[in-house]
């Protein structure tokens, strides 16, 4: 896996999801980090997540890598070389404690390996991605199912709020965000991600003290 420095993610960036967590629907983009400890890639294996912290719900995600840095005004198929599929592994249960202190999110979404991935592929150009449907199966049951046409803030205006506000540069990933779909994982879940019909990782998780 290429060298990651930043890891951003783009919160409640489908309506249906905003709704079905009772959330409100952004107006501009809200986005979190995680920490490069909780990135893990795919490759078939078992995947350790704590078993004493309450719920951990999947959140399956479009990710890009950024391969130089920002600068006002460019594109993304400028500024993006490849892509992959993620879960954003989230602690439901903290996060609601988190949310209703008014605190950050970062005990909820930062643990170690809460940022699974597939290995990337080339990216193709934002106008191809948009022709592909994106899916998560869980022990071999689709669960979710998205098109980056869905999301409500695009991958241009993610890119220049991320670069403006905090800089982009070679070797930041972005999670876009996360279709409606998320739920509880069980111990020896298995998940698989989808590009259209093409597998691009999976990998199982076991709950154990990390």
């Amino acid at each position: 896996m290429n060298e990651i420095r930043n890891i951003y993610c783009v919160g409640r960036n489908y309506a249906q999801h905003a709704k079905e967590l009772k959330n409100e629907v952004p107006t501009s983009p809200f986005l979190f980090s995680k920490p490069t400890h909780a990135l893990v890639e795919t490759q078939g294996q078992e995947i350790r997540l704590p078993n004493d912290q309450g719920a951990i719900h999947y959140e399956a995600e479009w990710v890009v890598h950024i391969r130089q840095p920002y600068e006002k005004g460019m594109s993304v198929d400028e500024l993006v070389d490849q892509m992959a599929l993620g879960i954003d592994f989230t602690l439901r249960d903290i996060q609601s404690e988190l949310k209703k202190k008014g605190q950050p999110w970062l005990l909820a979404k930062g643990f170690k390996n809460s940022a699974v991935i597939s290995p990337f592929i080339e990216f193709p150009g934002i106008e191809a991605c948009k022709q592909v449907d994106f899916s998560l199966l869980k022990n071999g049951e689709y669960v979710q199912k998205g098109n980056i046409q869905e999301m409500i803030f695009d991958l241009q205006t993610i890119v220049d709020f991320a670069g403006q506000h905090f800089g982009l540069g070679k070797g930041d990933i972005i999670y876009t965000g996360t279709p409606a779909g998320v739920g509880p994982i069980m111990d020896k879940d298995h998940f698989a991600l989808l590009w259209g019909q093409k597998k691009l990782g999976e990998c199982s998780v076991i709950f154990a003290n990390n």
